[in-house]
């Protein structure tokens, strides 16, 4: 387990827990880090201080906030990952000594429980274990990993008639707990004679929620 940080440790940043950190483990953490949450609480200072440098340590190596899906690889709905701008404020405040800086500019609530894991429940769906060509012109909704096991990963990706190539998803290190629908921001659509692959390990497929 990471090490505590103490009193002694030098301040060397100006980025404090009641001005930029706080507000970003209440957009990004709080929803199960939180009293009566699904994890222990990271919503105080007090809180927070004992676990700074494993904090730093989960977000560099992309395992917290738990999302799967590779950032930059599809664009989707609720995605609770962090930028890399937001990772180099918790870096840059953890080895700066993390301060907690003037309670009073802490912001006045913590945000609302998330509402449960969204899923498509309308349209067709279209199971792809391998390769499959697509036999009509679809609009892919959503992505739904099916039978993938904890620390798997899966990767897909279509290639359209033309030989442009969309990438679709990435799971890496996957978590079977934060299974899900990958709502897609924007639908992407597909012509017919499009080739959808899917890289995965034996017995897990991935269904593809489409209009």
């Amino acid at each position: 387990m990471a090490s505590p940080l103490f009193a002694h440790d030098a301040i060397t940043t100006k980025l404090t827990w009641t001005q930029e950190i706080s507000r970003l483990v209440y957009r990004h953490c709080a929803g199960c880090h939180r009293e009566s949450g699904r994890a222990f609480s990271l919503t105080t200072y007090a809180d927070a201080r004992p676990w700074a440098k494993a904090i730093r340590d989960e977000v560099l190596g992309r395992r917290m906030p738990p999302w799967g899906a590779v950032k930059g690889v599809g664009v989707f709905h609720d995605d609770p990952s962090l930028s890399l701008p937001e990772i180099d404020s918790f870096v840059a405040w953890v080895e700066g000594g993390a301060p907690e800086g003037d309670p009073a500019l802490l912001p006045s609530k913590l945000p609302a429980v998330p509402l449960a894991v969204a899923s498509v429940t309308r349209g067709a769906a279209l199971e792809v274990t391998q390769e499959q060509t697509l036999q009509r012109p679809v609009v892919i909704l959503a992505l739904r990993p099916k039978d993938l096991r904890d620390r798997q990963s899966l990767e897909a990706w279509a290639t359209r008639p033309d030989g442009s190539t969309e990438r679709l998803i990435w799971l890496k290190d996957y978590r079977t707990a934060w299974a899900r629908d990958y709502l897609l921001r924007s639908p992407v659509r597909l012509p017919r004679g499009t080739k959808i692959h899917v890289s995965a390990p034996a017995g897990a497929s991935l269904t593809l929620l489409t209009q």
